[in-house]
């Protein structure tokens, strides 16, 4: 596969994006026309629209030191530039995170650092990405790849520290350093690294189009930010996790991997793959291909096996050959570096894999309300149908007829009305439902937790203690997304109630109300959990001081699942203020039919005339509807399959002229 393939491949989804990115807008266009839009569909409408247009696609690259990761990203991503972009000579190595991208909104080329004493306080690098004040900043000079180069430099920059100051930034442990294990004696000075995190703005075309790259330092980088593997590595569509050919699967390449990455990448499998990088070193010119070949299997194979993984998804390949093959145009050496295979993964697995999350995602939200208003529109166009074959009926019958009708609306109205207090009656007791429910996601009631789960850990004398104040945490947190489980099904189990009551009694639309799930929320806790409990388990956490396993526990672990626990509470908010919003404006539209259909009988009793007249605007009435359900259901259509032929195409009366709601 070329590599232009893969643009073209990123190309071809950004396109797709931008397809449900106008569908969407065709349909809030058609809800302003028509005046049909709430505040609260307005607002979903918009978060949606934000969401696609801010929609990343992230590959995440982990390795341990000196498996030729950032040369795969220079092959992969940066090769045309004729150079290595991104530092990766022999004997210098990233040190710090690094996140590639391009900042849209700034429209600026940039090198933003995060200085290492950043760790002295208790925030997170989600929380500094917020507040450039504390990045420095470098310009980068796109059209100088020497000055680029230069600058980026800068993420493999390290510096000589006191012993005491490591251990302050959490940098230093007596059960990770090899030297102290064989001497017995800690050093006086430790090499840290001089960057926390970095950040680079590219005007690379993969990276406009969304692609960002997260690029990885070995082993004792991850451990010492936990945000790597409790929200980077997991947040991300691949991970890429690096082996060298010539040593196979090390000791602290199997840490890395049960520990920081298929731990955490679990859930979807299918887009963790292995590359088994440097087969070049497995070239041998005294053997033939098949030999060679046989001997590069063979690495796969055991790989595989030590990994326990199907070896399809180890890719055998040569990173630096690569970026040599295309900086030559050498398409031979470039075939047998076998980097093409990657990249065909990348652009026939990875990319619909995220293509089907985010259209998924789409039907379920906007397209539950289009096929809401649909329904409306469906039930709208029934109730005048029949009310046209009720007036066309009506010509040439005397006034005894017309009365009787009069006669069963009003009786028809009075059982409707009377099943619309019970309505509110079932309102109110979802409200208090609400209520319950909302309590128990209640962030007061967390924090009373956090703050008390600190104390205790601060006042204990005994690491055992540490970690038991550890368990209670979680243990309190599992309790109450429990009890949100329990109050979410009862409320759902009224709302469902109501909105039968409605159908089987009134004929109603059947409309299923948009659901909220806690299980992904209980999820994501239980893998905070186990994560705390590896963590908690840990001998590096019994040997490290014990202010310091306090920081750690409660920058990643606690702030990680109070941020879950505010993302819960915020979806259910927004799920019960528009929950019942759809049968409330069917109630609403059914009401008003029933009034003007007692109100046209009233005036044909009065005057034969208005019949006649009745008849033509019901007729009008229903050209309108139908033209509106016509656009409708092209907008659905476009939905459900973005990127058609013609999906482009402006639905027919999306836009112009604001036209009045159907009666």
């Amino acid at each position: 596969m070329k590599q232009d393939q893969l643009d073209q491949r990123l190309h071809s989804f950004s396109a797709w994006r931008e397809d449900l990115i106008h569908t969407v807008q065709q349909f809030q266009e058609w809800l302003e026309d028509h005046q049909q839009v709430s505040p609260e569909q307005e607002y979903r409408l918009f978060e949606t629209l934000e969401a696609l247009r801010k929609d990343r696609l992230a590959i995440a690259f982990v390795a341990e030191f000196s498996r030729g990761k950032t040369e795969l990203i220079n092959a992969l991503f940066f090769a045309h530039y004729g150079r290595r972009l991104l530092p990766s000579e022999a004997g210098r190595t990233t040190m710090c995170p690094t996140e590639l991208f391009w900042d849209q909104e700034s429209g600026e080329s940039y090198l933003r650092l995060l200085p290492i004493e950043s760790r002295l306080q208790d925030r997170s690098v989600a929380d500094f990405k917020h507040e450039p004040i504390h990045w420095t900043q470098i310009r980068l000079d796109t059209g100088d790849p020497a000055q680029v180069a230069g600058a980026l430099h800068e993420v493999i920059k390290t510096k000589q520290v006191p012993l005491e100051r490591a251990r302050e930034l959490g940098l230093y442990d007596e059960a990770s350093d090899p030297a102290y294990q064989s001497r017995g004696k800690a050093p006086e000075q430790v090499e840290i690294p001089c960057w926390r995190h970095a950040l680079i703005s590219f005007p690379h075309e993969l990276l406009k189009q969304g692609l960002v790259i997260l690029d990885t330092p070995g082993l004792n980088a991850l451990g010492c930010e936990p945000e790597l593997t409790l929200s980077m590595l997991p947040a991300a569509q691949a991970v890429l996790f690096v082996l060298a050919a010539d040593t196979g699967v090390t000791r602290s390449d199997m840490d890395m991997w049960q520990h920081h990455v298929s731990a955490v990448r679990h859930r979807n499998n299918n887009n963790l793959v292995v590359v088994l990088n440097k087969i070049d070193t497995l070239w041998d010119e005294l053997k033939d291909a098949a030999a060679v070949d046989a001997s590069i299997e063979s690495q796969r194979q055991a790989s595989a096996e030590q990994l326990r993984i199907d070896p399809q998804q180890v890719f055998p390949l040569s990173a630096q050959k690569a970026l040599l093959a295309r900086v030559q145009g050498n398409d031979e050496l470039l075939k047998a570096s076998r980097l093409c295979d990657l990249e065909r993964f990348l652009g026939d697995t990875v990319l619909p894999a995220r293509q089907k999350l985010i259209h998924d995602q789409l039907v379920d939200d906007v397209g539950a309300l289009v096929d809401e208003h649909i329904a409306i529109l469906e039930n709208r166009k029934k109730n005048l149908e029949k009310q046209l074959l009720e007036l066309r009926s009506l010509r040439g019958k005397n006034s005894d007829v017309i009365m009787h009708l009069m006669s069963k609306s009003r009786e028809e109205q009075a059982a409707y009305l009377r099943n619309v207090e019970s309505f509110q009656n079932s309102r109110r007791l979802l409200q208090a439902q609400a209520r319950n429910m909302l309590e128990a996601l209640s962030m007061d009631a967390l924090d009373r937790l956090i703050n008390r789960t600190r104390e205790n850990m601060s006042r204990s004398w005994t690491t055992a203690g540490l970690k038991r104040g550890m368990e209670t945490f979680f243990e309190g947190a599992r309790d109450t997304m429990e009890q949100v489980s329990t109050q979410s099904e009862q409320t759902r189990m009224l709302i469902r109630a109501t909105y039968r009551k409605f159908h089987e009694e009134h004929g109603l639309p059947q409309i299923m109300p948009k659901q909220f799930s806690v299980a992904p929320f209980s999820a994501e806790l239980e893998r905070l959990y186990q994560e705390a409990e590896a963590f908690r388990r840990s001998p590096v956490t019994t040997m490290t001081e014990q202010s310091f396993v306090i920081k750690k526990f409660f920058i990643s672990l606690v702030s990680h699942t109070r941020s879950l626990f505010f993302k819960a509470n915020q979806d259910a908010n927004q799920w019960l203020k528009e929950v019942m919003n759809p049968l409330v404006r069917q109630i609403k539209d059914h009401k008003a039919t029933m009034e003007k259909r007692l109100a046209t009988l009233r005036r044909i009793s009065e005057s034969r005339d208005t019949l006649e007249a009745r008849i033509r605007e019901i007729e009008a009435s229903l050209r309108d509807g139908r033209q509106q359900l016509d656009t409708l259901a092209h907008i659905r259509h476009s939905l459900h399959n973005p990127g058609t032929p013609g999906g482009k195409d402006r639905a027919p009366g999306a836009t112009g002229r604001r036209q009045e709601a159907v009666v």
